[in-house]
């Protein structure tokens, strides 16, 4: 049990909960990110149906395959996160050695974890489901051919071809599929689900990244966690517990997992990833290298986003001095920050061959949208988004005191967060809420003048 788990003392008190039998029905996994929560709580299905002691990650028993492919009727995983970098970087591990067991259940495994969000048992009486569906199937039986092929005599071709065939479907089922917020109809079709007698042992409900829940959501939850029904465990995962309802909070047992250092993040991308230390790029203090390996699987990696970002900065700074100078500002009166912006952001995006900045709301659009694949992958646009908040924090660093540069970010996090709700939640394209967000930026910043 747990033997897949690196660097997480939390396993040996959950082990020992397991053991004693003391387990509550309700648990928080929280975290930061990578940290191994969604790997422990899976591993608690396990745990829980297995029918050898300790439940060894080798066991023949029926529950336990089941489990380790994520294919078992006793489990049910929600919650929105990235999937994409976590899918590519276990293709990669796979088609290194497409003889062992190991890599190729890390495949399949990656993959389930997206496609367990698409559960007929959530999707009850939903008609976005339908249009989903032709999507699901492509991958379904793209998994099923690849678990049917004899890896060992099918030839690498056939098996790269068939991966990037899922790989490809995967992203576009995540682009349309997952929003960034749980719904209440998920919660209440999980509550029914759980009421019902289960196949085995008992009853798995994991809700990752618990605290996107809807306020309606959260209110249906609580209706749950106040009496959970006999054969089940409910696991709430979240790397932002503080956001939770206290109410909620009550309710649950606390696992804390700790960030896990250098050496134990190197351990895992070997031991998982089946990859060097060497592939691990440099990354920042507050990011985990297991997070800064997987983004280099990601559609557009972040080293690529980072002039962008910065060409952004650059066009709105020349944004905000057009419109200053419109209503006769004069250059010694631009706000420093505004300076600022333009002074360290235009040699980044010159340097990346993007040019010092964009004279156009629509120019600067198009750029960020070509530079970004036109953000066809999901997470994408909000991972940008983020990473505007980095550079706008790293321009103005100098000046970070001075009150414009307070009422920049305060613009920039009040936009930023509309912007997200618009695509994750009312599905608006990319280009058209980055576009609004850009004059929305414009407008009130030059307003502070």
């Amino acid at each position: 049990m747990f033997e897949n788990m690196v660097g997480q003392p939390v396993t040996t008190r959950l082990q020992a909960d397991i053991a004693h039998n003391v387990l509550a029905p309700a648990m928080l996994f929280s975290g930061p990110s990578a940290s191994g929560k969604g790997t422990a709580a899976l591993e608690m299905g396990r745990a829980f149906s297995c029918e050898t002691e300790n439940a060894p990650w080798n066991c023949r028993c029926r529950d336990c395959i089941h489990h380790r492919s994520l294919s078992h009727d006793d489990l049910i995983v929600m919650g929105p996160r990235p999937f994409s970098a976590e899918i590519s970087a276990a293709r990669a591990a796979f088609l290194r050695d497409t003889t062992a067991a190991s890599s190729k259940i890390l495949f399949t495994r990656a993959v389930r974890k997206l496609l367990l969000r698409f559960s007929p048992i959530l999707w009850t009486d939903d008609p976005k489901i339908t249009k989903l569906n032709s999507i699901l199937e492509a991958v379904n039986e793209a998994m099923e051919e690849l678990n049917l092929e004899r890896t060992a005599e099918a030839g690498q071709e056939k098996i790269t071809k068939l991966c990037d065939s899922i790989v490809k479907h995967t992203l576009k089922l995540e682009a349309e599929g997952i929003t960034d917020t749980i719904p209440v109809s998920h919660i209440r079709s999980a509550a029914y689900w759980l009421r019902i007698a289960p196949s085995g042992k008992r009853k798995l409900l994991i809700i990752e990244n618990a605290d996107r829940m809807q306020d309606a959501a959260r209110n249906s939850l609580l209706k749950i966690l106040e009496e959970p029904p006999n054969v089940c465990a409910i696991i709430l995962c979240s790397s932002k517990p503080e956001t939770l309802l206290p109410t909620i909070i009550s309710r649950l047992r606390p696992y804390v997992f700790a960030r896990r250092g250098e050496a134990a993040d190197a351990e895992v991308v070997r031991r998982v990833f089946k990859d060097s230390v060497s592939a691990i790029p440099a990354h920042s203090k507050t990011e985990s290298g297991v997070t800064a390996y997987l983004d280099t699987f990601l559609p557009v990696p972040k080293n690529v986003l980072y002039p962008v970002a910065a060409l952004f900065w650059a066009s709105i700074a020349y944004g905000i001095t057009m419109t200053l100078r419109k209503k006769g500002a004069a250059d010694t009166e631009l706000p420093a920050a505004v300076m600022a912006l333009g002074r360290y952001c235009a040699p980044v995006s010159e340097a990346a061959g993007l040019g010092k900045a964009c004279s156009s709301i629509k120019d600067l659009c198009a750029a960020v949208s070509d530079a970004a694949s036109g953000f066809d992958s999901r997470g994408v646009f909000t991972m940008f988004l983020g990473m505007l908040c980095a550079t706008l924090s790293e321009a103005l660093a100098a000046i970070q005191t001075d009150p414009v540069c307070v009422a920049y970010r305060r613009i920039l996090l009040k936009y930023a967060g509309n912007a997200r709700t618009a695509v994750d939640v009312f599905n608006q394209s990319p280009p058209l809420a980055l576009e609004n967000f850009c004059v929305l930026l414009i407008h009130d910043m030059a307003a502070l003048w």
